[in-house]
């Protein structure tokens, strides 16, 4: 039986955006770093945004405090894909989500990925089918949510450009300080 690593968080006091992963893959809980799957976009979808000024692999995860970004995941254990995760999984996630939102007071808080947001608030409002990305009217403990595509290569759902887009309005959305969403 393989021990499965527990990812740290990188998180640190004047976060700006939290970055929230659903969970890890077998690669990132295998390697201890995030989003470390060989098709995942999000180091490459960070740099071309201009949400870090330089490109980064997932052994340098660590490093984004530098830029005032935390990363998380909603969901600690690492699965093969998402499928294998329960309500249950979601809900606890949330609550560990919410203490963590209250200690480092990000502004914007990224959900990487329709199924959190889905997951989270699916019950309570009347969701699209197709939810759109950006900024969406909640907010968790005052942190505004914004919601990106899961960047992992199993997403078929957006292409690339569409991912960069949805990134870029993050930027512009941080950088301005006001609404921002992707022009899709």
């Amino acid at each position: 039986m393989t021990r499965q690593l527990k990812l740290s968080d990188h998180i640190q006091p004047g976060v700006r955006i939290l970055f929230v992963g659903i969970n890890p893959g077998l690669r990132s809980a295998q390697t201890g770093h995030h989003f470390a799957g060989p098709s995942n976009r999000f180091w490459k979808l960070l740099f071309e945004s201009h949400l870090v000024t330089e490109p980064l692999t997932y052994k340098e995860d660590w490093r984004l405090p530098e830029w005032r970004l935390g990363l998380t995941n909603i969901i600690g254990r690492s699965s093969r894909g998402i499928d294998t995760l329960s309500a249950q999984d979601y809900r606890g996630g949330l609550a560990t989500l919410t203490r963590k939102i209250r200690r480092y007071r990000p502004r914007i808080v990224a959900l990487l990925g329709v199924t959190i947001y889905r997951n989270m608030y699916g019950a309570d409002l009347s969701l699209p089918t197709r939810i759109p990305l950006g900024l969406t009217g909640s907010d968790i403990t005052g942190a505004s949510i914004f919601l990106l595509p899961n960047p992992s290569g199993r997403n078929a759902h957006y292409g690339y450009e569409d991912m960069l887009a949805a990134f870029r309005a993050l930027q512009s959305l941080a950088l301005a300080g006001r609404s921002a969403t992707p022009e899709m």
